[in-house]
């Protein structure tokens, strides 16, 4: 097993932040300043055509964190951030993008990306959280979740149904097409968000997809608004959701 690498650290407003990189992977752990030696980890995608970093990232990781005192781990999604494109990566963006200038669909192109993605993230996702189970403040039989909307999902689904350590998961913003049969196997507790008014998933792709999860405990979230609409209270209700099925404590309102 490969092992990680710290590179940088910095701490602030309670939050302890660490660069990793594992083999060529590049990754972000954030983490309590203080609290119990040891806290539920939860591992967190990011979105089509983002990064580790953005600011969705960074500030549902803050949440997590202080609302939570969990430690949450990101890493770059093959072709993102700092890692190089292939050729095939160039031509599904140049792709997705004659579609947008065209007033296209951009599903199709979007669903057969993804699913391209998650053969290559899963196994990097479960590498890495081999090597954060390595750290003694997270430890090998410590409670372990997955939060990622849009893209994350196409990576998170298959994760979730191959890798037993997942317990609980938050989802959403995706089609249903290669997902379906990966989400028919997970059993765990989900929390799936959509939009009413998406403009690129139609209502009923979105419902399809929450009740293809076989999870006796799953819980819909719709809001009204467009895709990147999504109100950031439910940041919010994903910490809770996670104190609820992977412990931690929720921070009290200052």
């Amino acid at each position: 097993m490969q092992a990680l690498q710290f590179t940088a650290e910095t701490s602030a407003a309670g939050v302890r932040e660490r660069d990793f990189t594992l083999g060529d992977i590049p990754g972000v752990l954030w983490s309590p300043v203080s609290g119990p030696e040891r806290a539920p980890l939860i591992l967190m995608g990011h979105g089509g055509g983002t990064h580790k970093r953005w600011p969705a990232m960074t500030g549902r990781a803050e949440r997590l964190v202080n609302g939570g005192g969990f430690h949450v781990a990101v890493i770059d999604a093959p072709g993102h951030g700092d890692r190089p494109r292939t050729a095939h990566d160039e031509q599904e963006i140049a792709a997705l993008l004659r579609a947008r200038e065209a007033g296209e669909p951009e599903g199709p192109v979007v669903v057969r990306y993804n699913a391209h993605l998650a053969e290559r993230a899963v196994p990097e996702w479960r590498a890495t959280l081999d090597a954060l189970q390595e750290l003694p403040e997270i430890g090998a039989d410590g409670p372990v979740g997955y939060y990622g909307l849009n893209m994350a999902t196409a990576i998170g689904v298959p994760l979730t149904a191959s890798d037993a350590r997942i317990t609980a998961a938050v989802f959403g913003l995706h089609w249903p097409d290669a997902l379906a049969e990966a989400a028919r196997r997970i059993t765990v507790p989900v929390e799936f968000d959509m939009q009413w008014d998406d403009e690129h998933i139609p209502r009923e792709a979105g419902l399809a997809l929450f009740d293809a999860f076989a999870s006796r405990e799953k819980s819909l979230h719709v809001n009204a608004g467009r895709h990147k609409e999504l109100p950031r209270f439910e940041a919010d209700s994903a910490v809770r959701f996670f104190v609820r099925h992977l412990g931690g404590t929720v921070a009290e309102p200052a």
